[in-house]
């Protein structure tokens, strides 16, 4: 392998894996669960049980974000730094810097983050083999954007748009936590 070749290698892959990170952040605003579980590997490790038994795969990562999403409102997250390293050909590590805006019942939230991750290739696609989620601060906003009348854009930029509740993904997510019976046993 020439050395040009490692390069363009390398470039890819650190543009695939920022592909990675900005799908993750798409998909969670927008809860389009089946993209942001695909976004991970197979065997994904998602906690452990009562036991201490490892809770893995695609299905229980679901469940999991299902309710980790479901315990807030809106969310927009901003990426910005993003630092990569390869360690091999199909194993890299990387911290992810975000700025997050969260709905949290009647407050909005902002929140400073880095994702501590870990990445691996699958069948010639990068995905998540893990996320650690590390937050440096989250603080409540003066004006909860919530509150204010619909922007009607574009003939008013001031206001509550349109995101995320004409995201076709985003009605399937709250209709199905709407129809939810164990929902309200949630703590």
């Amino acid at each position: 392998m020439t050395e040009s070749s490692t390069a363009l290698e390398r470039l890819i892959a650190e543009a695939d894996i920022r592909q990675l990170v900005a799908r993750y952040a798409v998909a969670t605003d927008q809860r389009d669960l089946d993209a942001l579980v695909a976004l991970f590997v197979p065997d994904v490790q998602v906690g452990r049980d009562a036991s201490g038994v490892p809770v893995t795969g695609r299905s229980a990562l679901r469940e999991n974000l299902a309710h980790q999403l479901g315990a807030v409102g809106v969310t927009i997250l901003h990426v910005g730094t993003h630092q990569i390293d390869l360690h091999s050909p199909d194993e890299a590590t990387g911290h992810v810097y975000c700025r997050a805006e969260v709905q949290d019942g009647d407050r909005w939230i902002h929140q400073s983050i880095r994702y501590d991750d870990r990445y691996g290739r699958v069948d010639g696609c990068w995905l998540f083999i893990g996320r650690h989620h590390q937050l440096f601060y989250g603080a409540e906003v003066g004006t909860n954007p919530l509150t204010l009348p619909p922007a009607d854009w574009p003939s008013n930029h001031h206001g509550w748009g349109t995101l995320p509740e004409s995201d076709s993904t985003w009605q399937t997510f709250q209709s199905q936590r709407n129809n939810d019976p164990a929902k309200d046993q949630r703590p």
